[in-house]
């Protein structure tokens, strides 16, 4: 049985996926493809496998945790699935730490290393989605805030803006930490509105339309990030409608630049590390490639004949 780990990442529309995921469950299983969520993981399911306070009973809270997952797959296997994809975003991490640490997953690598471990070796493949950094700190920003937390200062805008840790750096984690399974990156650009074009990149199968255009957990507005902060807080965010933007354009830059060489580097084959999804509705071009000349008229450095004269 293929079992693909689909790891966020948080504010990538990973909840629209799984709400996705959810509603076209039924039709899913007809294909041969499970599905597991947070409604099943955080119900117990990977309680032990990261390291917490816990009751002390004497009891290997990590082997019991690969004993309660390899009973699950093994009755996925004899319900006659074939693909089983569980998505948590909170396996490579939380929001909150990235702000409070001003760092991207940086514990992601032992992190998957035990869930890897967890699963026995039966995962095969991986999946992150990922996005423009000035959006993800945006978005995660934004999120923070209207669950309480403080607005942020210029000073620490400017440690997320100059931080040297970037997406390739979580990939690059995650591949060592799970050596044998196929890592794939979905960039939110692409997949963050299309989820059945998500889950056809991963696993090959016809996805379902049904459900794929509802959205979750979007990011506030000014106006609604107001409407719902104490009026001193409300007062340091800037006047107007739409989206909040904490970052000055020289850090907007600078995240806009880091995420353009990740995506070289991925584009490049990523050292064999990783492979870029591509579009399933948008086939590559074959031995004829289109025409992408943009300019009208004939270019200069080419001879003409002229007309001749009488």
């Amino acid at each position: 049985m293929k079992v693909i780990l689909h790891t966020g990442a948080h504010r990538c529309a990973t909840t629209s996926f799984q709400e996705y995921m959810r509603h076209n469950a039924q039709a899913l299983e007809k294909q041969g493809i499970g599905f597991w969520g947070p409604y099943r993981t955080r119900n117990g399911l990977f309680h032990g496998i990261q390291p917490g306070p816990a009751p002390v009973s004497g009891r290997d809270l990590v082997q019991r945790a690969r004993g309660r997952l390899q009973i699950q797959m093994a009755a996925s296997r004899e319900n006659g699935t074939h693909q089983l994809l569980v998505s948590e975003e909170n396996m490579i991490g939380s929001v909150r730490q990235n702000l409070r640490l001003g760092d991207l997953y940086g514990g992601v690598g032992e992190r998957m290393a035990r869930f890897y471990q967890a699963f026995g070796g039966a995962v095969t493949d991986v999946a992150l989605s990922i996005r423009s950094l000035d959006s993800y700190w945006t978005s995660a920003l934004a999120y923070a805030v209207a669950r309480g937390h403080k607005l942020p200062s210029e000073t620490s805008l400017d440690r997320l803006a100059q931080s040297p840790r970037s997406w390739r750096d979580v990939i690059t984690d995650i591949a060592a930490a799970m050596p044998h399974a196929r890592l794939h990156v979905l960039p939110f650009e692409t997949f963050g509105s299309r989820p059945e074009a998500a889950l056809a990149a991963l696993s090959g199968a016809e996805a379902p339309r049904a459900h794929a255009r509802v959205r979750l957990n979007a990011s506030l507005c000014l106006q609604d990030l107001r409407a719902g902060l104490p009026s001193s807080a409300a007062a340091e965010l800037p006047e107007g409608a739409g989206r909040w933007r904490p970052f000055n354009d020289a850090q907007a830059a600078s995240l806009r630049e880091a995420y353009a060489d990740d995506m070289m580097w991925l584009a490049a084959g990523a050292d064999g590390l990783a492979a870029l999804a591509h579009d399933p509705d948008k086939p590559a071009a074959g031995q004829n490639p289109p025409h992408t000349r943009l300019t009208r008229g004939r270019p200069d450095d080419k001879q003409r004949r002229m007309a001749g004269s009488g």
